[in-house]
């Protein structure tokens, strides 16, 4: 089970305990922020995308859309969403409970800068009813983000 992964590696953190388990789903940025009770916007969700024939996360705020031509810009490739079986396949979890952790070598993790407007936020700990309340820049070394990449719209007021 993904979650127990997710546990196994925050063991030697000393995190193991502050992973969420909740009777309810919160496997949509919206379940997840009832769930919480928290804003939506707080959800970190983890998006997956096939980049040269490998996994990339990029973990963005709830609110966030990815922005098609800053995807490109950054990757040198279009925007492509890894089907359920492939996410399974490559990061160990399933839909739902896609999170930055425990997941196989290779897997590349950025964060949108989307989440840095918040002091926490709350990404999904490997189920679909799981969730972990961390810092940015926790999530920064836990996830052991190559960096703070800006691919997403909608968070902010346009100008």
């Amino acid at each position: 089970m993904s979650i127990e992964l997710v546990r196994e590696y925050f063991r030697p953190l000393g995190r193991e305990g502050d992973i969420l388990e909740f009777a309810v789903s919160s496997a949509t940025v919206e379940l997840a922020a009832q769930a919480v009770g928290v804003i939506p916007a707080r959800i970190a969700k983890t998006l997956s995308f096939l980049v040269d024939e490998g996994c990339v996360l990029v973990v963005a705020a709830g609110d966030a859309k990815i922005d098609n031509s800053k995807f490109k810009g950054f990757f040198h490739t279009k925007a492509k969403m890894l089907s359920a079986e492939q996410v399974s396949e490559f990061t160990g979890h399933a839909i739902g409970g896609v999170c930055p952790f425990g997941n196989p070598a290779g897997v590349r993790t950025y964060l949108d800068v989307s989440l840095r407007r918040f002091d926490t936020v709350f990404p999904a700990a490997g189920s679909s009813n799981s969730a972990i309340e961390l810092t940015c820049e926790e999530l920064a070394q836990y996830s052991n983000s190559l960096g703070w990449i800006d691919v997403c719209k909608g968070w902010q007021d346009e100008e």
